[in-house]
Parts: C-alpha cells; sequence; structure tokens
C-alpha cells in the first residue's frame, strides 16, 4: 500500500542514508502474551493489522521492535501486518534488538538469522544492543555488529538506554571500523528528562547520534485521559496501574496546560506531548509510542504535523520542571 504524505518531515537516524518519520511506532504491545500483559492487553493480529495500516496511511514509515519482544512474536507480527498491507521490503525502515542478557556477543551473529526469519520478507534496518547491561565486552559486541554491517545483513548500528559514557565509547569503537553509530534509545518524556542533565543529550547532538524517545507519553499518562477518568486505570495490566494510579495528581498541572493548548490547536493532547519531545531540542529526537487502538496512531502521527510555537513550548517545559515525581 502507498505510504501517507511524508513531505520534508523525514529524518535522518545520524550519519547513515536512512531516514525516518519523526514519529514512529514501537511495537512492544504485539507481543502476544508473557511478561508483556504486564503492560499492555492482548492484542489479535486483525488488531495489528489495523494499527500497522493506520500508522502507514498517516506518514508513520518506521517500526521498532525487539527480539525480547515475546520472543520474536513481535516481530512476526509485525511483518504479517506489513505483509497484509502489501508492503514490500524497502518501503519501510525496520529497527530490532539484540537481548544481551547472559550472553556472548557471538550470539548476535548466531542468532540473527532467527530475527531475519521471524521478520521476513523485511530485512532489518538498524540492529540495536537493547541495553548495556552484558557479560560480553563492549568491544565485541561492537565488533560482531560491525561484521553484520561488512556483510551488508544490516545498514546501521544502535544502542538502548547507553549512558553518555557508553554511547561516547560505542562511536568511538564503530569509527576504528569506518561505521557510526546511528542511534540511542532512551526513555524521555515530559515526565522523565534525565537526558537533559546526564550528558546523553550534549554527546548525542555533538556526535550527531540520533536519540529514540521510547515511552514518549509516559505509559499512556500524558494522553489525558486517565486525569479525566481516573477509573479507567483500574482496566490496565498491573504494572501500569501500579505506575499510572500514584502519578495522577502530581501530573494534573502539567495535563491542564497540554489540554488549553491541545483546544487551541484543536487536537488531542497526546499530540502536543509528543510534538514537544520531537520538536523542542530541534532534530535530535525522535520518538516511538505504542498503540493499542488505531485511533492512538492517528492521533501519535498527527503530532508530526502539529506546530507548536516557541511560547508554547517554553510554557510546557517551565510546567514540566515543576513535577517532582
Amino acid at each position: 500500500m502507498p505510504l501517507g504524505r511524508l513531505g520534508s518531515i523525514l529524518r535522518r537516524l545520524g550519519s547513515t542514508e536512512i531516514e525516518v518519520s519523526p514519529i514512529g511506532l514501537g511495537c512492544w504491545q504485539f507481543s502476544g502474551g508473557g511478561p508483556a500483559t504486564l503492560f499492555w492487553q492482548l492484542l489479535s493480529q486483525s488488531v495489528v493489522d489495523d494499527i500497522v495500516r493506520t500508522a502507514l496511511e498517516n506518514g508513520i514509515n518506521w517500526f521498532d521492535t525487539a527480539e525480547l519482544y515475546g520472543g520474536g512474536r513481535s516481530e512476526k507480527s509485525l511483518a504479517k501486518a506489513l505483509s497484509n498491507a502489501s508492503v514490500t521490503n524497502g518501503d519501510v525502515v525496520i529497527a530490532t534488538k539484540w537481548n544481551p542478557i547472559l550472553r556472548g556477543a557471538r550470539s548476535i551473529i548466531s542468532t540473527f538469522h532467527k530475527r531475519q526469519q521471524c521478520l521476513l520478507p523485511f530485512r532489518v534496518d538498524l540492529y540495536q544492543i537493547h541495553h548495556p547491561v552484558a557479560i560480553a565486552t563492549l568491544r565485541s559486541q561492537i565488533d560482531a555488529m560491525t561484521s553484520l554491517m561488512s556483510q551488508g545483513k544490516i545498514k546501521a548500528v544502535g544502542v538502548s538506554n547507553f549512558s553518555a559514557r557508553l554511547m561516547r565509547r560505542s562511536y568511538e569503537l564503530l569509527s576504528e571500523r569506518g561505521f557510526s553509530l546511528a542511534s540511542n534509545q532512551v526513555k524521555f518524556n515530559l515526565l522523565h528528562r534525565q537526558i537533559e542533565h546526564n550528558g546523553v543529550l550534549e554527546a548525542a547532538k555533538e556526535l550527531n547520534i540520533m536519540l529514540i524517545a521510547y515511552s514518549p507519553l509516559a505509559q499512556g499518562l500524558l494522553t489525558g485521559k486517565f486525569h479525566k477518568n481516573p477509573k479507567l486505570i483500574n482496566d490496565l495490566p498491573l504494572v501500569r496501574r501500579m505506575q499510572l494510579g500514584r502519578m495522577i495528581e502530581k501530573t494534573n498541572s502539567l495535563v491542564v496546560v497540554l489540554e488549553e493548548i491541545a483546544k487551541s490547536h484543536s487536537c488531542s493532547i497526546s499530540e502536543v506531548a509528543l510534538s514537544w519531545v520531537i520538536n523542542y531540542h530541534g532534530d535530535s529526537i525522535i520518538a516511538i509510542p505504542g498503540a493499542t487502538k488505531s485511533e492512538h496512531v492517528k492521533q501519535n502521527a498527527g503530532a508530526m504535523s502539529l506546530q507548536l510555537s516557541i511560547a508554547e513550548m517554553v510554557r510546557i517545559d517551565e510546567v514540566s520542571r515543576t513535577i517532582q515525581l
């Protein structure tokens, strides 16, 4: 199927040739059971198909998944949804992640065929080290990733949850081999802004590394719907119910401002919160909100065309900084 209008909004992943929409689709919720059910409701393939189709129709051209998301079930569900939407390999950008838990760096190469099988017929464009906690040395992990790059099996290397120091070291190791670090996937939203103070954002700008913001809506808290109707929290899976329930009152002042700005633009609170994430620091940050309904992803995609004024972004920033979680 033809993708929605992308125009000039695409952003390049670091120094690579890969161009992505500022809003992608996080696919953890496609895990199909297991630990993910503590955060997300089970989704049928038909619902996943609808979500992915809506993303494509609204200008989203890339999708982020991982080996850890259901042991490959998220990857398989995503690939099936893209195929059902008549998307062909090369039409979209696929990002997935290697799980380093209790594994040596050799498994990056030896298990890569499993990622390929789960995502068939789509190739892996961005391959990421899921987190920095590993028994393998960073050098050996980067060596394995560059081996896949040299073989043309992936287009770019990324990391996830890396500190500024480890991100800089990854950049150095890749540079020694003639490659660049494309991205670092980090938690960032109006309630979690640590990257602005721990050196990650500064290093990313300096080295031209794209930051990919996960949980940009704080697990749905920044949609405002739970503030309007707190009883909705009771219907959430266990972990999200515990996380969100204690934060409603603390975040009310921010949601009030987001809602006021949303009304002035005739858009949703989600769009305002996401627009701030992907624009406040220029083009240094892109975001991967999840979605369990097609209307969610449509609103998320709307953030790409929302133009907040500098005054509006500053006002949101100021209120956000007053919240202590």
